[in-house]
């Protein structure tokens, strides 16, 4: 069944916001895997970990999905990188369990925007910037997929914050994020949300508002909460407001977009008869411009065990700040649903004077290895742990 803006309906669905115009493209992405190679050295892990090359060749690489085999399918940003058309969906194996891929096959081609995937059931959705679709039973024959079932459309604007996030949550429904259409604006549903639908595209629904710009969803192992990285407004500085990691506890929760950013700092132009207390404050403040996005809950066995169940978050850096932040990954320390904060994993994408790579998204492999997409590389990194 496909659904158009939560309406089983073909009519057309007329959204009036009011934009304030398409951010510029990141200069430093716009190669999508045609930078100077990086030196995995200058790349700083704490004690006991190390960082490889997993696979490469994959020009703009985004959102991982993991299959029951251990393929890995990734997602692209055609629109960054001077070739819209490209638009790919790979898929990468390790055949040999060496701990690196020996195949990696472009399966899908021409798409648009594909940032996002997901796998469930033998079927791999995809998160274009207009559609969802899903390919069912797409191990059977990777070099041949079958033709795309559509389960959603999307509204789009241009390319400003129309790039998705997929994740399945425990309730077995498909959670996609769709940005506001503008730096900073009012807007209605299904702007700013994160909506949800069944596996068979039924049932759209918003399940959060006021999320500006969320390229990064997660779910409590624990509590099956959702978790969610949000990027703040531009133009208010070098300083403010932070990037979040929100966390939503029921549906119909509201974060603040366009009002209350950070949790306590009111808009200049839309806070007036606003308070911050009225909405969700975010758990973590990741920092000013540091584009936090892909993130995962570490469930494996490799990594020491004051990991366990803690978020791993790629930021993927700043573009509009005048001391570039980002450029590496945290970890975010939970319990109770509550955390004192973030500290830095894995960073030497930027060196103060060049960005050598922009984590994207992170992955958790069947062995407890952790992969980290880089879009401006065009790469998957492996990180593994041994005493």
């Amino acid at each position: 069944m496909q659904t158009k803006f939560g309406l089983k309906t073909t009519a057309t669905l007329v959204i009036a916001v009011v934009c304030s115009g398409v951010l510029p493209v990141p200069s430093e992405a716009q190669d999508g895997g045609a930078a100077q190679p990086i030196a995995l050295d200058a790349i700083s892990l704490p004690p006991g970990f190390q960082i490889e090359v997993y696979a490469d060749g994959l020009q703009a690489a985004r959102q991982m999905a993991l299959a029951d085999d251990g393929t890995v399918f990734v997602g692209s940003f055609g629109q960054f990188t001077g070739a819209p058309e490209i638009g790919n969906i790979y898929a990468v194996r390790d055949t040999d369990g060496d701990g690196a891929a020996d195949e990696v096959m472009t399966i899908l081609s021409g798409l648009t925007v594909p940032n996002g995937v997901a796998y469930r059931d033998g079927a791999l959705f995809v998160a274009e910037n207009n559609r969802i679709t899903r390919y069912n039973n797409i191990l059977a024959d990777l070099q041949n997929p079958p033709d795309p079932v559509v389960l959603a459309e999307m509204p789009v604007n241009g390319i400003n914050h129309s790039w998705k996030y997929l994740e399945f949550g425990p309730d077995s429904k498909l959670y996609v994020p769709v940005g506001g259409p503008c730096n900073i604006c009012e807007n209605d549903d299904p702007w700013a949300t994160i909506m949800r639908m069944n596996a068979d595209g039924s049932e759209l629904e918003v399940y959060a508002r006021g999320v500006r710009n969320s390229v990064g969803l997660a779910f409590d192992p624990g509590a099956g909460d959702l978790w969610f990285t949000d990027n703040g407004r531009d133009r208010l500085g070098d300083n403010l407001p932070s990037d979040e990691l929100n966390r939503a506890t029921a549906r119909g929760q509201h974060f603040g977009f366009p009002y209350c950013h950070q949790g306590d700092v009111l808009d200049p132009e839309f806070g007036e008869g606003h308070s911050c207390s009225d909405y969700r404050p975010p758990v973590v403040k990741m920092g000013p411009h540091v584009a936090a996005i892909g993130m995962t809950f570490y469930r494996g066995d490799m990594f020491p065990s004051q990991y366990k169940d803690q978020i791993f978050v790629a930021q993927h850096g700043s573009w509009n700040r005048t001391t570039p932040l980002g450029y590496r990954v945290a970890v975010v320390r939970i319990q109770d649903g509550n955390s004192s904060g973030q500290e830095v994993f894995a960073q030497g994408f930027y060196d103060g004077t060049r960005v050598a790579g922009r984590p994207v998204d992170v992955l958790e492999l069947a062995d407890g290895s952790l992969l980290v997409s880089d879009d401006l590389q065009g790469v998957l990194y492996r990180i593994s742990y041994a005493e």
